[in-house]
């Protein structure tokens, strides 16, 4: 089940201390390559203005931990990265209890949570813990030790361009800067690491697929900085992908324009898979779309979800793992959804029919040569959608007004364009 398979791979990028640049990134870069060995890896130096922001420095951690004043050494980076604050700058000293309290981030409403706390453009340090073992730290002389280092280095992204018939593009994104969170981070990277490999394993495509791993915001702003114009010109649908893999529910998140192909085919798709999803409004927004539907780009960029970030109790926490939140089987329906969604987009053609008058479709053997009352329901959905092939209505628009699923219509209309009755209008 590709679901496994996704999980596996979630699974071997557990560990890895992703942030926006680092090693972390270049090694997470590394192994999704290793899927898609056509993925290129760029960088931008860190001081580059992109647009109203600048590329960070580059953030490198050797160890970071917390010695009690009975000597256990506590907040161990190299236990669990999310200890660390977020671009924690170095720092090594002593300080008692009270002193180290301003530099402990906790949770209290989730008090067996390590939450996870950055601090990218203001220089600062710091950890994150439980409430319980906050809770439990006694008065006394602590030791603190930060080895990390922030230096002029590079942001790292990988770019895929898998070609179609047209150059009209597909846009695919997710981020890779989240280190230790399941749904919220691994999720997304996994399922278009798998998506893209479907991709590329298809005989054709109408469409070239622009597919993206980069860190959040200030990787879309970076990215966008260099190829917003070319983007504008030839994107013509395209989706945000993050927090695809628990098993809970379904979500969809509206470009900013809300009437997009990508917004219909969203909504289409969870209409037949789950009908009771959960559909927020652009004021709902908080990823990377952000910057894709921002007032000057607008490009065509909705979400499909499993459970929104920040809508599911373990986000940005330590709770958020690949035992209790994220699951092969809740992998595999965001792999499949974003997957009926993508082939809606290649088949959504408009056709048209080839002859005046209803069709003589018994003389093709497509219609009984016997008159009954009951017409068989395959045959009626036929008929309807031959009904309103003019020209005008795309495939989605068909299935819409029939009420069916648009992938109830493929095999039709490989029988109809067989048979030469309907043509693709150009």
């Amino acid at each position: 089940m590709i679901g496994h398979e996704i999980h596996n791979f979630a699974r071997e990028l557990w560990g890895i201390n992703r942030s926006l640049t680092g090693e972390g990134v270049r090694e997470t870069l590394d192994k999704i390559r290793n899927h898609l060995p056509n993925l290129v890896i760029n960088s931008i130096s860190s001081g580059t203005k992109v647009f109203d922001w600048t590329i960070p420095k580059e953030w490198h951690v050797n160890e970071a931990y917390i010695i009690t004043p009975n000597g256990e050494k506590i907040c161990d980076y190299s236990k669990n990265n999310l200890h660390l604050l977020g671009y924690s700058i170095p720092f090594q000293g002593k300080l008692n209890l009270n002193e180290l309290k301003k530099y402990l981030f906790t949770l209290p409403e989730q008090p067996d949570a390590i939450p996870y706390i950055t601090s990218y453009y203001k220089e600062e340090w710091g950890f994150c813990l439980s409430q319980n073992d906050f809770d439990s730290l006694k008065e006394g002389e602590y030791i603190i030790k930060i080895d990390s280092k922030l230096f002029d280095g590079k942001l790292n992204y990988g770019e895929l361009i898998i070609p179609g018939k047209s150059k009209k593009e597909v846009f695919l994104s997710t981020y890779i800067c989240h280190p230790s969170m399941a749904n919220n981070e691994l999720s997304g990277i996994t399922v278009t690491t798998f998506l893209a490999k479907w991709l590329n394993g298809l005989d054709k495509r109408d469409f070239t697929y622009r597919i993206i791993f980069i860190p959040e915001t200030i990787g879309s702003l970076a990215y966008l900085s260099k190829n917003h114009i070319e983007m504008k010109k030839k994107i013509i649908a395209g989706f945000n992908i993050s927090c695809v893999g628990d098993n809970r529910t379904f979500s969809y998140l509206p470009s900013r324009n809300g009437k997009t192909i990508s917004d219909e085919v969203a909504k289409h798709v969870l209409n037949w898979i789950y009908p009771n999803f959960k559909s927020y409004t652009w004021l709902d927004r908080g990823s990377d779309e952000r910057q894709y539907c921002s007032p000057g780009i607008d490009l065509p960029i909705a979400s499909i979800l499993r459970s929104k970030y920040g809508e599911y109790p373990e986000y940005h926490t330590s709770l958020d793992n690949l035992q209790d939140v994220v699951t092969p089987e809740g992998l595999m329906g965001g792999y499949l959804a974003i997957q009926k969604a993508l082939e809606i987009i290649e088949k959504n053609k408009t056709y048209k029919l080839k002859v005046l008058g209803e069709p003589h479709m018994s003389k093709r053997k497509l219609y009984p040569t016997i008159s009954t009352k009951k017409i068989d329901q395959e045959i009626k959905l036929m008929m309807d959608f031959i009904s309103l092939c003019d020209g005008n209505n795309s495939v989605l628009k068909i299935a819409n007004e029939i009420n069916v699923p648009i992938w109830d219509l493929y095999n039709l209309i490989e029988k109809l364009k067989s048979n030469n009755l309907i043509i693709v209008k150009k």
